[in-house]
């Protein structure tokens, strides 16, 4: 098969012919017919994640059809077409067992444990923990459906808690700040968001943002505070810098709710969190890692019944012959929402 192949960290990646996958026992193999490019994708190809050995095949967010099965395999067969989580859970673990899937202690992660989505086919443990049926929804748009849309949907709904009437700050406005934006306005929330990107700000004005800041140009901290009255409810940050969440934690309220949904590799600075702020007004510091499969449904039924614009998260679809490009591209931050890669193009 094809397959954007990194063999140094942070030298260019290239489309190679590597061998096919095969089932685990408890697995399938999908045919990949989109794959979002996404921010973790870049930190596994700088090296930032201890998981990742090289060579290897970055890609966790995808949508597909399965072409093989394993022998215990009992809830999916050849034909079906699938998304899945990026925690790949191995559904017997005390976390498990509790339907928190999303912390799985035995968890493998496409892309990142083992080779990933940037290719035409993919292995998949523990199918029928994982697998989330996806019937004929479009394949671009549904691959965002793995990592970010999921990611922010948690983080905003069950993490954050928002509710009607709240304000809301997201700090970051790539595909997870945009699915933050989204969720948080069909909540009902009157949402703050913030990006360096003058496109990354329009697509937030039009998922839900009643207001958009430019972080280069005032101080996000201040800007935040005076548009939301004192501080916002709950702010998330959504890119994962120091800086980004510091000033989510300082963009709340008393009593307010941050939630680190953007990864902190050392390797990009550790964040000076003010925890004399965080006692003296009684903040929750939180973090959300991704959804379980089994809260799926709730997902869907927002994104099929049009309060989330899914469609409008993609805004560029290219060949798996980009891919390379692409992954370069994430660090510069030169496209704005979601790029998906479609190996069969």
């Amino acid at each position: 098969m094809r397959a954007v192949l990194v063999e140094g960290f942070g030298a260019p990646a290239r489309v190679a012919e590597v061998p096919d996958p095969s089932p685990a026992p408890h697995g399938v193999v999908v045919a990949v017919e989109a794959t979002g490019v996404c921010r973790s994708d870049w930190h596994a190809w700088q090296g930032h994640d201890e998981d990742v050995v090289l060579p290897h095949v970055p890609g966790h967010e995808l949508a597909g059809r399965v072409v093989a099965a394993g022998r215990d395999v009992r809830r999916w067969r050849a034909g079906d077409r699938v998304t899945t989580p990026f925690v790949t859970a191995c559904g017997t673990c005390p976390e498990c067992a509790a339907g928190q899937q999303q912390v799985c202690r035995e968890q493998t992660q496409p892309g990142f444990t083992g080779w990933g989505s940037f290719a035409e086919l993919v292995a998949l443990d523990h199918a029928d923990t994982n697998l989330v049926t996806l019937g004929e929804r479009p394949a671009a748009s549904a691959a965002a459906l793995g990592c970010r849309v999921a990611t922010a949907f948690r983080a905003v709904v069950d993490v954050a808690q928002v509710r009607a009437g709240e304000t809301v700050a997201v700090h970051g406005c790539g595909g997870v700040g945009l699915s933050a934006v989204a969720v948080a306005a069909a909540c009902g929330a009157r949402v703050v968001a913030s990006d360096p990107s003058p496109a990354a700000r329009e697509l937030a004005g039009r998922f839900g943002a009643a207001h958009v800041v430019d972080p280069a140009a005032v101080d996000v901290v201040e800007a935040v505070t005076e548009l939301t009255g004192g501080g916002a409810h709950a702010s998330l940050d959504a890119v994962g810098l120091a800086a980004t969440c510091e000033a989510s934690v300082r963009s709340l309220r008393r009593r307010g709710r941050h939630v680190q949904v953007g990864l902190l590799p050392a390797a990009s600075g550790r964040p000076l969190v003010p925890m004399d702020r965080v006692v003296a007004f009684e903040l929750r510091v939180l973090g959300s890692h991704g959804m379980a499969a089994h809260d799926y449904p709730r997902l869907l039924e927002l994104v099929d019944g049009g309060a989330f614009p899914l469609a409008e998260l993609v805004t560029r679809e290219l060949p798996l012959a980009d891919g390379p490009r692409a992954l370069a591209e994430v660090g510069t931050a030169a496209a704005a929402g979601v790029t998906v890669l479609l190996p069969g193009s």
